[in-house]
């Protein structure tokens, strides 16, 4: 009777100790997959950075293009009001 539950502990250990290896193993395998996931989220974080536009280059760009219709709008007056003196 001693023998086989003796048998059976060593079973019972052998399995537990299989068991705890692969879940060991999987745990180990999704918190490499996780450092590596994080890895590319900073990649990205870094390149969306070196790629933004900041508030003051869209405002610096937008006064740019204002200024560019001002004039085109100032010459379309001036062609108007001198094709309206010209006729």
């Amino acid at each position: 009777m001693d023998h086989i539950l003796t048998i059976i502990v060593a079973a019972w250990s052998g399995l537990l100790t299989i068991f705890i290896s692969v879940l060991g193993y999987i745990v180990n395998e999704k918190f490499n997959k996780i450092k590596e996931l994080d890895d590319k989220l900073n990649t990205t974080r870094v390149e969306v950075a070196r790629e933004h536009i900041t508030r003051e280059e869209v405002t610096r760009i937008t006064d740019h293009i204002d200024a560019r219709f001002n004039r085109l709008e100032a010459k379309i007056d001036q062609l108007i009001q001198s094709k309206l003196i010209g006729a």
